[in-house]
């Protein structure tokens, strides 16, 4: 490509511009060659015309074009030279407030002066794990690439941080260890990575000061080494220093200060621990106060100096140690105050010996006050034969004391460094380290002192290492891909160097000089220039004497030698410092006493600066110290060293003003350090190879539009690329062909740039001249319309004036016609209605006929109806009298016969024992008489006194006049009545309950005999009547828990609750203490019977038949037993339906007049109660009878003849009755008329007792009416307030002697419980056991020989849904069903197995009442869950298991816990599979705390299978096929820590992935609600982390993206509708991603579309809105960036906004889970085991 080409009309070019260093201008024709001129148009439109060299040929530099500037990359402009560099570093940094550009290898940081919001957590974590040129430029990114290829190599690394002054290096540094320590963590619990951030404030504070060009200036260079283990987790660290720029501690140039520590320690002065140091402020002290102002704005030294004593206190410095060290600082602060007065002679000097600085120096430091004052003025001289004492003269002092105090700080500084390095040591053995080296940049002064040229010394070294490594990884480069290559010219500065360190160079003349006793500054710099006046490098002023010129690489310096010999000594006086030495202070000693043999530094020494121990004149035998340039060029080479044998990378900080301006940029001075710092080197070495790379996909599809349709049809993409470049690139050097990459010389790329835009811009005519033809094509048509339209209208309206026309004319006719129509109408309408009449009037008559007669027939008819009855019902009265007259002779025949039966029956047993049930009858109506009699009087006694307690209260309401008294008195009769009432009500109710109780007790003594007798068994029929008369067993465990549960109910309401009912209560619990006694009773009686009918069983053998149908009445009685007991438990239930009914109303009813309705409720019970109990009572009777009679009829046949025969049925029979019989009749019904008088007896002395004790109750209440009448007629002496008083004190003391009372009766009743419920269980399983046992022997015996069916057959039972299992298999149920289960063994089985399993042996541990067991299992199966899970920790669909699981688990834990809120949807069968004994609702807690663990685990697996292929399927590629441009790539994509392969994804890989979660949660059973929550997290992820990799990525921020993006989401849309997945809320966690993709395709230019943006973007922060905007790259030349006008429209618009701070969202953050309850429609029945679980140790219950 020739010159002429490249120099065309419109070419922009770079000229020189002495303000702004380089300025844009355009070709305005084109160049030919040999022309001494171009004519340029200036940005401003002037005209300019720049002369040209025709000799050296040096035309203006080219100008990339739009669309490469801006580039991450610099290495990735086409045009590689100083102009482009500093323009595009100045639109990222002004344009899109970016900070951070790569610059091939390197990473260029502009100082923003600005807090940025890019350095929090999620930033961190955004960039963790991404490869270096994915993500935009960084101090994260150069970390995590150290981090990474440390890991991967296996090789140590560094990070070189360098630049000037206030450039940033410090915070760049910082935050690179803030990488490492939150991304690496800590090998162990010792927290090292917060030691290592802890020292930053340290030696912040020690070695930072203010300068003129930055407030926070480090004032020595470190190299900090980062340890790690092998599995990369930091285990500590060690720092080294460099060159401590001492002299700042005693002087300071204007608008300086002094290192930071001395000002926190004066602000922190007023402290208590610090009276001590007799410190004030800082103005106070000269050597603080020199440089002016001592404050720093924004700046809080007090603050920092607590940041200081915590940073000291987290690294393990004492406190001790702490004071000491602030004690050491403070006497520096002291020292520089002290006065010294010259004497006359000027010789001499003294110190005031009441000098107050002095004395507090001191005795700060523990030295003797006399000593020090004496040596500060004098010196001691050695010399061969004598050592004598000179005096000094006043600057010989004060310089003397200045040196003092740089010693005593630089030796501080060693030791705290010292001690930051054992803090962060660690034993553990170094695997690998990444050392961070922040050291001074290139610096040049107006005045360049020995500092200066260290600093410019140490910079030619690692320039030289930075060139060489620029080199070789070029050279490593074109290896790789096999392209050919010639050595590269870079410059190399290795001469320099030589001049400062060789042999006879500048250190080693300047410290041949210092060891001569006499030697100058002068006399070194005359050295110099006799020695190295012929060194390129060096030169000689020609206006000075003192000074000479070193050529560095970027730039000249001009060094001044005075003070140079001085500084490099470093002369401290020996007296001095063994008056140090001798400080009592340990501290203090120690810093003097290392120095003596002090050596340079090594690896670990952290001490670069250190004093001279002599003067220069010493003894012949004592070694000279190691000057202050040997020991630096040393530790230098000790560096270079290290960082040679580690793979660097290269930070280098720009400062873009000196006024610190936040974003303002200074061309020149940016140009000045880039060139100081290599960046422009960098870039000539790359732009003398092959400076563009192009991957062959990349170079395809970007240049795919220069490329003929014929040689789009060959598949190889290589090929395509050779024949394209080779047609369009004639010359072959310009680029090359790797093995995977495309090589370009510079301006190539620019080149094919122009080609394609030529391309496009010859396809946009086209299609622009295409569109203009359709355009009119259009317009004409629509000119055509229109005139049709218009004559269509005009036509239109000629026809509608015809047509009003005819119209009219045809409306005059019709209203013609009309009218003569109306009148031809009336005159026919009048004839007709004259017809009409005439016709009415003649039918009429003609119909009235016709009815009348008709009239007449009918009435005929009905005469002849009833008299045809009247005949027919004769006739069958004749008929019926007949048959009536034969039937009652018929009957009168039967009734004979019937009468003679009758006679013969009634001599029999059987109408005596009618008899008697008439008598008992009439007994039980004489006792209820009589009760009711007795309960009459009661009442009738009680109203009168009620009456009598109502005229005394009137009485005392007549003698109150008072109308507060009245009120008062009125409240509290009707407070009395209320309670009367309530009482009568009570008591009332423990009579009813009392009488129901005697009953109730008879009932039981009557079941007592019925099982001491042996009876007869009914048939089955007779058996499931009964049945089905009761639901409940005869004998069980339930009757004895449901009373407990209610006499629990009582008491867990409380005792102030249940005072109202705490009557019955006691009752009850008394009553149940007498018939445990009655029952122990009864137990022994009935062991006794058991016993005695034991001994006669042998005796009797049941030979006849009498002795068959005893049995079979004995078996018969027994159920007749059992049918009563049945019957008793009925009424025990309904007792205890009654005892809640009062603690529910107890609870509920807390006023007085809440209680009727509860009373109602329970009078009611008892009501039906008694009834129920009175007819028991009567078949009990009947039933006694018979046992009698059995009884006597039984001794009797052990004295009769063998011969007789029983009866084996004697109701109703027909035989004859003997006198035996009738006698035995005869007794039995005596034996139930004595028992019938006895029971009568009782019952009326209860009656009796009722009655005195209800008397004793009215004597009571009349006591305490009197009482009250009393305290009433008190009260109304007593002032209104005193009455209230007096009132509540009565009610409180009258409540706590109930409470006292109840309280004691509690405590009694627990105790019985406990006692009752043991024996209760004793006695029903001894009951149990015993009828199961005569039930066996009785059905074997006579199993074959019954004349009645007795035995009862019994179902076999079904499964009840419990499984059964023994405690030492309990480990075996947890490992198969648990631990070693696989998901897949229970494939096709129900979901939720295990759950169901387990709930079912937790229900059959529940029914056994083991709580025990209970707890095991429970136990056991939450912890080997857990360990499940811990071992598959990264199984998706084994976690998911669980979840299903444990979820289940825990809704059958609620729905059969028996509360009513979880069973509103339970069928009845499921509600009898409920707990009957435990409430687990703690491990309902535990089960959810566990589901919540599980759920966390689920979404990080899921997570973790997703993260990575997020970016690539929903940013890189390419859904929508050919939409996406590739933009240049520079060389960052390069980079080493790029995984070779393909490891891009598709979106449907992210669809398969859910797809394949979607599937896993549903077949096992894992709730919906849960499922949406599940994805709505996974969306929320997905969201989160495009939108971060958006807005850290500008090659992503384009239209193309956009319209990419919006497809994504739409497909995942559909994905979720697909799915029935939309209610989940997925969609609206995308919403921040889909108002990105919307922004990026929106128009971006005039205010209208500020405001669209700022409508649309609500979700969206204001910082995210700008970020993207800033970030947005056009594609192609013929799309226009954003402008920072319209940036700065937004920022306006939404400055209103209250938006958090942070840029990124936090992709970890995980919303709230919520398990809803979920009830099964299984039921516990119906569940099958498979025998894979291998579970046979299980039994169905």
């Amino acid at each position: 490509m020739s010159v002429s080409e490249l120099y065309s009309q419109y070419t922009r070019v770079w000229i020189p511009d002495p303000d702004e260093v380089w300025r844009s201008a355009e070709l305005t024709k084109d160049y030919k060659e040999g022309e001494k001129s171009l004519q340029l148009r200036l940005e401003d439109e002037t005209i300019q015309e720049y002369p040209i060299d025709v000799q050296k040929n040096q035309l203006p530099f080219l100008r990339n074009p739009d669309i490469l500037v801006g580039e991450n990359d610099l290495t990735a402009l086409s045009y590689l030279h100083e102009p482009a560099v500093l323009h595009n570093l100045k639109v990222r940094f002004l344009e899109s407030n970016h900070i951070y550009t790569y610059c091939g290898i390197v990473l260029v940081a502009i100082n923003p002066y600005e807090q940025l919001p890019i350095y929090g957590q999620d930033v961190i974590y955004a960039y963790s794990g991404q490869n270096m040129g994915d993500m935009d430029p960084h101090i994260f990114a150069v970390a995590e690439e150290a981090y990474k290829q440390m890991a991967r190599d296996e090789k140590n690394q560094s990070i070189i941080v360098s630049g000037e002054s206030g450039a940033g290096k410090t915070v760049s540094a910082k935050y690179a260890m803030r990488y490492f320590a939150t991304v690496s963590g800590s090998a162990s619990d010792t927290n090292i990575e917060e030691k290592v951030l802890a020292s930053s404030p340290i030696m912040e504070a020690i070695g930072n000061a203010k300068t003129t060009r930055n407030d926070n200036s480090s004032r020595f260079g470190k190299y900090i080494q980062i340890g790690f283990d092998k599995r990369y987790h930091i285990i500590g660290a060690n720092m080294r220093t460099y060159l401590l720029e001492k002299s700042r501690v005693v002087f300071q140039a204007d608008d300086e200060r002094n290192y930071h520590i001395f000002y926190q320690l004066c602000a922190a002065a007023s402290l208590p621990e610090f009276k001590e140091l007799a410190l004030t402020c800082a103005e106070d002290f000269f050597y603080a106060s020199q440089g002016g102002d001592t404050s720093i704005e924004g700046v809080d030294d007090a603050e920092d100096f607590e940041k200081t004593r915590q940073a000291f206190s987290l690294l393990g410095v004492r406190e001790s140690h702490q004071i000491s060290i602030f004690k050491i600082i403070a006497s520096i602060l002291h020292l520089g105050n002290v006065e010294i007065q010259a004497e006359r002679d000027g010789e001499s000097c003294s110190i005031s010996p009441g000098d107050e600085h002095l004395s507090n120096f001191c005795r700060l430091l523990g030295v003797e006050h006399g000593q020090m004052e004496h040596w500060l003025c004098h010196r001691k001289l050695v010399t061969t034969s004598e050592t004598y004492v000179k005096t000094m003269s006043l600057q010989q002092v004060v310089n003397a004391r200045n040196a003092l105090a740089k010693h005593i700080y630089a030796q501080l500084f060693g030791w705290i460094v010292e001690h930051i390095n054992k803090a962060l040591h660690t034993s553990l053995k170094q695997h690998s380290f990444i050392g961070i080296l922040d050291i001074y940049g290139f610096e040049t002064f107006e005045v360049n002192s020995f500092e200066q040229f260290c600093i410019n010394y140490a910079n030619e070294k690692l320039q030289q290492q930075f060139n060489s490594h620029v080199f070789k990884l070029e050279q490593e480069e074109y290896m790789k891909e096999q392209i050919p290559w010639t050595l590269i010219d870079f410059y190399d500065n290795q001469p320099c160097i030589d001049l400062i360190e060789a042999k006879l160079g500048i250190l080693d003349l300047l410290d041949e000089e210092c060891k001569v006793p006499k030697g100058t500054d002068q006399n070194w710099a005359q050295k110099l220039y006799d020695r190295h006046s012929g060194s390129q490098h060096f030169q000689k002023p020609r206006m000075s004497n003192t000074a000479f010129i070193v050529v560095h690489f970027a730039d000249k310096v001009e060094y001044l030698s005075d003070g140079f010999l001085e500084k490099n000594r470093d002369t401290v006086y020996e007296e001095q410092i063994n008056i140090l030495k001798a400080s009592k202070f340990p501290l203090v000693a120690d810093l003097f006493h290392d120095d003596k043999d002090s050596v340079p530094a090594t690896a670990s020494s952290s001490k670069i600066s250190v004093r001279s121990a002599r003067p220069p004149l010493k003894t012949s035998n004592k070694e000279h110290k190691k000057t202050v340039g040997h020991q630096f060029r040393t530790s230098l080479h000790l560096l270079m060293e290290t960082l040679n044998a580690t793979t660097p990378h290269y930070v280098r900080c720009i400062k873009p003003n000196d006024e610190k301006l936040p974003f303002h940029f200074d061309p020149k001075r940016a140009v000045q350090q880039l060139r100081a710092c290599g960046v422009l080197e960098t870039i000539r070495i790359s732009a003398a190879g092959y400076p563009s790379r192009w991957a062959y996909h990349d170079f395809f599809n970007r240049y795919r539009v220069l490329i003929k349709k014929r040689e789009l049809a060959n598949t190889d993409k290589k090929a395509i690329c050779r024949s394209v470049l080779e047609s369009l690139i004639k010359d072959p050097d310009k680029f090359q062909f790797g093995r995977t990459k495309i090589f370009f010389r510079a301006g190539q790329v620019a080149y094919l740039e122009k080609l394609r835009a030529d391309k496009f811009r010859a396809a946009t005519i086209m299609i622009q001249k295409t569109v203009r033809g359709w355009l009119q094509k259009v317009k004409y048509r629509r000119l055509k319309g229109a005139t049709l339209t218009l004559q269509r209208y005009c036509r239109g309206l000629l026809a509608r004036r015809l047509a009003e026309h005819l119209r009219r004319t045809r409306a005059a006719v019709v209203l013609q016609k009309q009218y003569r129509m109306q009148r031809a109408r009336q005159a026919y309408q009048m004839v007709r209605r004259a017809t009409v009449v005439i016709q009415a009037f003649a039918r009429g008559m003609f119909v009235r006929r016709i009815y009348h007669q008709v009239l007449r027939e009918h009435k005929a008819t009905i005469i002849q109806k009833h008299v045809r009855g009247w005949m027919a019902r004769r006739h069958f009265h004749r008929l019926r009298g007949a048959a009536i007259v034969i039937q009652c002779g018929f009957r009168r025949l039967k009734a004979k016969q019937e009468l003679k039966a009758l006679k013969i029956e009634a001599r029999s047993a059987e109408h005596l024992k009618r008899l008697n049930v008439g008598m008992e009858n009439k007994v039980v109506q004489l006792q209820r008489k009589i009760d009711d009699q007795r309960v009459a009087d009661l009442e009738q006694e009680n109203a009168l006194l009620k009456d009598e307690k109502e005229q005394l209260n009137n009485q005392i309401l007549c003698q109150s006049k008072d109308d507060f008294a009245q009120n008062s008195v009125k409240e509290n009769l009707l407070m009395k009545k209320e309670l009367e009432e309530e009482r009568s009500r009570y008591q009332n109710l423990v009579k009813e309950y009392s009488r129901l109780e005697q009953r109730y007790d008879n009932l039981r003594d009557e079941m007592t005999l019925v099982k001491q007798t042996p009876g007869h068994r009914r048939n089955p029929s007779n058996q499931s009547s009964l049945e089905s008369d009761s639901n409940y067993p005869s004998i069980s465990t339930s009757e004895v828990g449901d009373t407990e549960d209610a006499l629990q109910q009582v008491e867990e309401i409380g005792l102030e609750k249940a005072a109202m009912d705490m009557t019955v209560f006691l009752k009850l619990q008394k009553r149940v203490r007498e018939l445990e006694q009655e029952r122990r009773k009864l137990q022994v009686q009935l062991e006794k019977r058991e016993q005695q009918d034991g001994k006669r069983v042998p005796a009797e053998q049941p030979k006849n038949d009498l002795d068959l149908d005893q049995d079979a009445d004995l078996a018969y009685n027994s159920l007749k037993r059992q049918e009563l007991e049945s019957e008793n438990k009925k009424l025990k239930n309904e007792l205890n339906e009654l005892r809640k009914a009062v603690a529910d109303q107890a609870s509920a009813h807390t006023a007085a007049h809440g209680a009727p309705d509860g009373y109602s409720l329970l009078l009611n019970q008892l009501k039906l109660a008694h009834e129920e109990l009175e007819v028991r009572k009567e078949e009990v009777l009947i039933l006694r009878t018979q046992i009698v009679s059995a009884d006597q009829r039984r001794l009797a046949s052990k004295s009769s003849e063998p011969n007789i025969n029983a009866r084996t049925s004697w109701p109703n029979s027909e035989k004859h009755v003997d006198q035996e019989d009738a006698i035995e009749a005869y007794h039995g019904v005596c034996q139930t008329n004595r028992l019938l008088e006895a029971q009568l007896q009782a019952q009326s002395r209860e009656h009796e007792e009722e009655v005195e004790g209800l008397k004793a109750q009215v004597e009571a209440l009349k006591e305490e009416l009197d009482k009250q009448q009393q305290t009433f007629c008190q009260t109304l002496l007593l002032s209104p307030e005193a009455q209230v008083e007096f009132g509540v004190q009565q009610e409180i003391s009258r409540l706590t002697n109930e409470n006292l009372d109840l309280k004691e009766l509690v405590e009694k009743l627990e105790k019985n419980e406990k006692k009752l419920k043991k024996q209760l269980k004793i006695y029903m399983k001894k009951v149990q056991d015993l009828e199961a046992a005569q039930a066996l022997a009785q059905s074997e015996k006579r199993r074959h020989e019954l004349n009645r069916q007795v035995t009862v057959q019994r179902k076999e039972k079904d499964f009840q849904g419990m499984l059964e299992y023994h405690k030492e298999d309990e480990a075996l149920l947890v490992r198969n069903l648990v631990t070693e289960l696989k998901p897949q063994a229970l494939a096709g089985t129900v979901p939720c197995l295990p759950a169901y399993i387990l709930y079912m042996c937790i229900r059959h541990a529940d029914y056994v009442n083991d709580d025990l067991k209970v707890h095991s299992l429970l136990t056991s199966t939450i912890n080997g869950i857990k360990k499940v899970l811990k071992k598959h920790n990264d199984d998706f669909e084994m976690t998911s298991f669980w979840l299903s699981n444990t979820c289940r688990l825990l809704h059958c834990l609620k729905q059969y816990s028996g509360d009513e809120g979880f069973m509103t949807q339970n069928t009845a069968k499921q509600n009898e599979h409920c707990l009957k004994n435990f409430d687990l609702t703690e491990y309902r807690q535990v089960l959810s705390d566990l589901s919540i663990q599980i759920y966390q685990q689920l979404i990080k697996i899921a997570e973790g299978l997703l993260q990575p292929m997020i970016v690539s399927a929903m940013l890189e590629n390419e859904s929508i096929q050919g939409l996406s441009g590739v933009k240049p790539t520079g060389y960052r994509k390069r980079s080493s820590s790029m995984a070779d392969g393909d490891s891009s994804y598709c979106l449907e890989a992210i669809i398969r992935q859910m797809n394949s979660f979607h599937t896993i949660m549903c077949d096992q059973g894992l709730d919906p609600e849960i499922i949406l929550q599940v994805f709505k997290q996974l969306f929320y992820m997905i969201n989160a982390v495009t939108l971060n990799n958006l807005l850290l990525r500008k090659d992503v921020c384009s239209w193309s993206t956009g319209m990419q993006l919006r497809y994504n989401i739409s497909q995942l849309e559909e994905w979720l509708r697909g799915r029935n997945l939309h209610q989940s809320g997925a969609v609206q966690t995308m919403e921040p991603l889909i108002q990105a993709a919307q922004l990026l395709q929106l128009k971006k230019k005039t205010p209208e579309d500020a405001e669209a943006i700022c409508s649309l973007c609500t979700a969206l922060s204001t910082q995210q809105i700008v970020k993207i905007l800033n970030l947005y790259t056009p594609l192609n030349e013929f799309e226009e960036r954003v402008t920072v006008a319209f940036i700065r429209t937004i920022q306006a618009q939404l400055q209103e906004r209250n938006d958090p701070q942070q840029l990124l969202l936090d992709f970890k953050h995980m919303f709230p889970v919520l398990f809803p309850f979920n009830p099964s429609s299984l039921t516990m029945d119906s569940i099958h085991i498979p025998a894979c679980l291998n579970l046979e140790f299980l039994n169905e219950v």
